[in-house]
């Protein structure tokens, strides 16, 4: 993800989140749970978070990111934003076969298994697996391809990210869901969103 640095010392801003921001929050309260934990998986510059923690309390946000830079942006919108229901981001790579949380009634991730190798997004799936009770949803969001099928404007960006590392790009939607299933995630639905993207939500059925 691109992102701009504020007059803050730690502050970055991505510039896509003042866009996508509103539809997201309406998926997530249709889907998340009112109470209980949402951990949030590649956290960025943490204006998601500081944005959906006070909308949806007192469901508790727990943001991450396993780069310092990103985190100390997530630390400095939470400051401003100023949330009891907002934690402190946690050092979380999705691709590692641990992480420092054990449990979680939701876990969210946008904006990553696209902008990462394979690997992140199969650690993504394993940790939701572990993490999660018997229906708690996995939400992500980003472009993907159905089918075979995407938009155009997708299809310059997958070769945009591909030309910067192979391992990135556009993943398949059916892949993505193969891959879940093998942890126990469930398909449910997708939304619609702007700019050709996508809300996907899996629920742990095991």
């Amino acid at each position: 993800m691109t992102w701009q640095q504020q007059s803050g010392a730690a502050k970055r801003h991505a510039p896509a989140t003042q866009r996508n921001r509103a539809p997201l929050l309406a998926v997530l309260r249709e889907t998340l749970p009112r109470q209980g934990l949402a951990l949030e998986v590649a956290s960025g510059t943490g204006e998601h978070a500081a944005y959906f923690a006070p909308a949806l309390a007192p469901l508790v946000w727990q943001p991450s990111d396993p780069n310092p830079e990103l985190r100390a942006s997530i630390a400095a919108h939470a400051a401003e934003a100023a949330c009891e229901t907002l934690r402190p981001p946690l050092d979380l790579d999705a691709g590692a076969a641990d992480w420092p949380i054990a449990e979680a009634d939701a876990v969210v991730c946008i904006n990553m298994i696209h902008i990462a190798p394979w690997r992140a997004a199969e650690g993504l799936l394993a940790g939701a697996g572990r993490l999660l009770p018997a229906g708690g949803p996995l939400i992500l969001y980003g472009p993907f391809v159905v089918a075979g099928e995407t938009a155009e404007s997708n299809r310059a960006f997958d070769a945009s990210l591909k030309a910067q590392n192979p391992e990135w790009g556009l993943r398949a939607l059916e892949e993505v869901a193969e891959a879940a299933g093998r942890h126990g995630l469930e398909l449910t639905g997708t939304h619609a969103m702007p700019a050709n993207n996508l809300s996907v939500v899996f629920r742990r059925t095991r």
